[in-house]
C-alpha cells in the first residue's frame, strides 16, 4: 500500500471519528457551479463562429448554474441558487421544463424525491437512488483546500438525464416500440463515462445531483459535456437549514415521468406538423 493511499485512509478514519461525535447536530453546505458545453451537432456545422458565440451567450443562464447542497449524515437537498437567477434577470421558460428541480436524497432509506414542473403541472418524482457501481482509484488531487480521490463509473445515459428531453430519444423509443416484434435485434444502450473526485475529509455519501455512494463528499464531477465543481463548503453553519423532502405534486416514478414528457412532446410535434401541412 503506497504512502499516499495510507494517508487518505488515515483521513477517512479521522473524519468518521470526528463526525460521529457530533452526528446529532452535523450539517454542511456545499456550493457547486455547473458548466455545460453547447452541442450544436449538424446544425452547428452551418454556423459561423460569431453565430455560435451569440447562441452561447443567449443560453448562458441554462449552461451555467449554481446549486447548493445542504447535507447531514443521512439526508441532503440539492437545489438551484434562485438568488443568482433573480440577480441576472434571465428567463428561460422552455429550459425550465427540462431542468432538474429540488432534489431530496436519503442514503439510509435509499430514497429519492424530486420536484418537477412540466408545462404548468407539478410532479413529485419518487424513486430509489441511482445505483452507481463506482471503481475507486489511487489518483489524488486537491479541490480547494480538500484532498480528493478519483472514482469512475459508467451510467446509462437515459438514467443520467431522465428529467431532460431530446428528439433523438423520442425517435429511438418510437423505433424500438415499432420493432418490438423483431427479437433478433439487440437493444443498444448508450453509456456515459463519469469521473468523480471525493474527499474522505468529509465522510458522507452525498454529492451534487444524483451522485452518491462514495466514502466522502463528492466535490467534482465530469459527465458527458457537463462539469460540476464545488466552489465553497460551509461546515456546521450557525444557522441550520431544515432538510425537508418536497411533497407537492402528482407522485410518479422516473420512468412514468419520462413517458409523460415524451407523450406530450410527441403530441406537440404531431400537432405542429399537421398545422404546417395545411
Amino acid at each position: 500500500m503506497n504512502t499516499t493511499f495510507t494517508h487518505f485512509l488515515a483521513l477517512v478514519l479521522t473524519g468518521f471519528i470526528s463526525i460521529n461525535t457530533i452526528a446529532q447536530n452535523f450539517q454542511g453546505k456545499a456550493y457547486y457551479s455547473t458548466k455545460s458545453k453547447l452541442e450544436l451537432g449538424n446544425w452547428g456545422a452551418t454556423m459561423s463562429e460569431a453565430q455560435k458565440k451569440q447562441i452561447q451567450e443567449r443560453l448562458k443562464n441554462r449552461l451555467e448554474k449554481v446549486y447548493i447542497l445542504t447535507f447531514s449524515i443521512e439526508e441532503s437537498v440539492y437545489d438551484e441558487d434562485e438568488k443568482l437567477d433573480a440577480i441576472s434577470g434571465a428567463t428561460d421558460s422552455w429550459g425550465k421544463n427540462f431542468a432538474p428541480g429540488e432534489l431530496y436524497k436519503n442514503v439510509k432509506s435509499n430514497t429519492l424525491l424530486q420536484s418537477q414542473e412540466f408545462y404548468g403541472k407539478q410532479f413529485l418524482v419518487k424513486d430509489k437512488l441511482q445505483l452507481i457501481e463506482w471503481s475507486l482509484t489511487n489518483e489524488t488531487k486537491k479541490v480547494g483546500e480538500y484532498h480528493c480521490m478519483k472514482a469512475v463509473a459508467l451510467i446509462p445515459s437515459t438514467e443520467l438525464y431522465w428529467y431532460d428531453f431530446s428528439w433523438d430519444r423520442l425517435r429511438n423509443n418510437e423505433t424500438e416500440t415499432a420493432a418490438t416484434a423483431d427479437t433478433t435485434k439487440i437493444k443498444q444502450i448508450k453509456m456515459t463515462q463519469i469521473e468523480a473526485w471525493y474527499t474522505p475529509q468529509i465522510p458522507v455519501s452525498h454529492g451534487p445531483g444524483e451522485y452518491t455512494g462514495l466514502p466522502g463528499l463528492i466535490l467534482e464531477v465530469s459527465a458527458d459535456n457537463t462539469t460540476i465543481l464545488c466552489s465553497k463548503i460551509v461546515m456546521n453553519p450557525e444557522e441550520k437549514t431544515k432538510i425537508e423532502a418536497p411533497s407537492k405534486g402528482k407522485e410518479v416514478t422516473k420512468k412514468e415521468y419520462q413517458n409523460i414528457v415524451q407523450k406530450k412532446m410527441a403530441e406537440m410535434r404531431d400537432m405542429y406538423s399537421g398545422r404546417r401541412g395545411r
